[in-house]
């Protein structure tokens, strides 16, 4: 086995025991992305001279004998959202094109802290807005697996990253499914962890209320260990609850015999393909098989998490883009029109179809004469679908669902259909809305060689049940072992 296939709990033993340096390590997967990225386009920026920069840092540490956290000396991919001081954050946008942050977001304050390195940023949907990763304003980003279909969205740069093994993890942003989604397409871990366990300052804000930060990884333990990271305090980000989640490895390795399982299984049925629908029925005998116990339930409200996801969400998106006009840190266009043509000409050369569809869509929801009837009337449904998990996670333990109503998409294959791209979000979107950490797993492979997902969504701030019923699907069928060729 490569190096680069190795997980992030066999790369800290190395480094730590000293059998490699960490330049080194980081060395070995810039190579791996000069190799591969022209062809899987999952990286904006390659940040070369930090990396190193980074890893020569996390060395000193290392030798200087002091405690140090898992992740230090360990390569991580960011999504190109989350600001970092000195390397260019695009957004996956034309309008920041050329912004070089002059600070850090509070995650990679966090990851400087304790020596993770750098290495580069992350292909995504501009503005995180899209379920493909074909709205980037640079560069399609494509499937490991088949480059011939997408990867997923908003984050699929970063879930194609480490799923090709060009990092061992990397963090994204979930908004309605943006983590969960490209790892399930990708055949990785991503988790959404509950809203407020992860400060959002520093990531540029598509729906406030919605938006999380959280890591893909190649298996549970690597997923939890980043998280730990990530989660820690932050006095800048009035969301953020102070409650860092801990990494143990023996909670994550407790057993599940006795817990609960809820399915909703005509809200399943009635979206899943069959293939999805027979892997995912697997995974719930495998768990029964080990003293689990499944539970038919019905969350009334969630048929309507789409069309109450796609008010809210532009709607905040329209407030929160309001900010890039062209002046100050944007490019800026049409100069010679005055300010009111440089906020039109600029807005409109810089934002891409999807994102100007959202923007419009979200002023008009929140206009006088339709505000009632849409977007208070999603706030009142979002309120029903927080009420119906809430309730629902008392009778149970966890709630499973697959996490895509099918495997990955060909390119090209929706773009002309907005409506049938979101709806390749339905099993994820209800999740932001009502604040629940939601994890992604892969459960295997379609005829075409495609990875399956499924889904497991929890409590409020019980990440480690998700990572224990994870676990067991990844202790007996090993999927994070298989590596796509490229």
């Amino acid at each position: 086995m490569s190096l680069y296939e190795k997980p992030i709990t066999e790369l800290s033993s190395l480094l730590t025991e000293k059998q490699i340096t960490s330049v080194e390590l980081t060395k070995i997967f810039l190579d791996r992305i000069d190799q591969t990225n022209p062809t899987l386009n999952s990286f904006l920026t390659i940040s070369h001279d930090i990396a190193l920069a980074d890893a020569a840092a996390a060395d000193q540490k290392i030798q200087s004998g002091q405690p140090t956290h898992p992740l230090c000396g360990i390569p991580v991919g960011i999504k190109d959202i989350i600001c970092t001081q000195d390397i260019k954050t695009t957004g996956a946008s034309k309008i920041l094109e050329n912004f070089v942050p002059s600070y850090d977001a509070t995650v990679i304050a966090h990851l400087r802290e304790i020596s993770a390195v750098r290495i580069g940023k992350t292909n995504c949907d501009e503005f995180a807005m899209g379920s493909s990763n074909e709205n980037s304003a640079f560069a399609n980003c494509k499937n490991p697996w088949d480059l011939s279909c997408v990867p997923g969205g908003s984050s699929g740069g970063s879930a194609a990253a480490v799923s090709s093994r060009q990092t061992p993890t990397s963090l994204g942003t979930d908004t309605g499914g943006s983590i969960r989604q490209p790892a399930s397409l990708c055949g990785i871990v991503g988790i959404k962890p509950t809203y407020g366990r992860v400060s959002r300052f520093g990531s540029m804000a598509f729906a406030s209320s919605l938006d999380q930060i959280g890591p893909f990884a190649n298996t549970i333990e690597d997923a939890a260990i980043v998280l730990d990271a990530i989660s820690q305090n932050c006095t800048q980000d009035s969301t953020y609850q102070g409650k860092p989640y801990n990494y143990v490895p023996k909670h994550i390795h407790a057993e599940i015999k006795g817990k609960t399982i809820g399915v909703d299984w005509a809200f399943i049925e009635a979206y899943a393909s069959d293939e999805v629908l027979a892997n995912f029925k697997q995974q719930i005998a495998f768990f029964e098989s080990l003293g689990a116990v499944s539970k038919n339930i019905s969350i009334a409200h969630q048929k309507y998490a789409s069309a109450c996801y796609y008010i809210i969400a532009p709607a905040e998106a329209s407030s929160n883009l309001a900010r890039y006009d062209g002046i100050r840190y944007t490019t800026q266009k049409g100069q010679e029109g005055g300010l009111d043509q440089i906020y039109v000409q600029s807005r409109s050369e810089g934002f891409g179809a999807e994102v100007q569809r959202r923007i419009l869509l979200g002023t008009f929801v929140l206009s006088a004469g339709y505000y009632d009837a849409y977007y208070n009337k999603a706030c009142h449904i979002r309120n029903r679908i927080q009420n119906d998990y809430k309730q629902a996670l008392q009778e149970v333990d966890i709630i499973a669902t697959p996490t895509t109503p099918a495997p990955a998409f060909k390119l090209g294959a929706k773009t002309n259909n907005p409506l049938e791209m979101y709806h390749a979000d339905v099993f994820t979107v209800a999740i932001p809305l009502a604040g629940n950490p939601g994890l992604s797993i892969p459960t295997g492979f379609n005829k075409d060689n495609l990875p399956l997902g499924m889904q497991l969504v929890g409590r409020h701030f019980d990440e480690e049940t998700l990572f224990q019923f994870g676990h067991k699907i990844q202790r007996e069928f090993q999927h994070h072992t298989k590596v796509p060729t490229l």
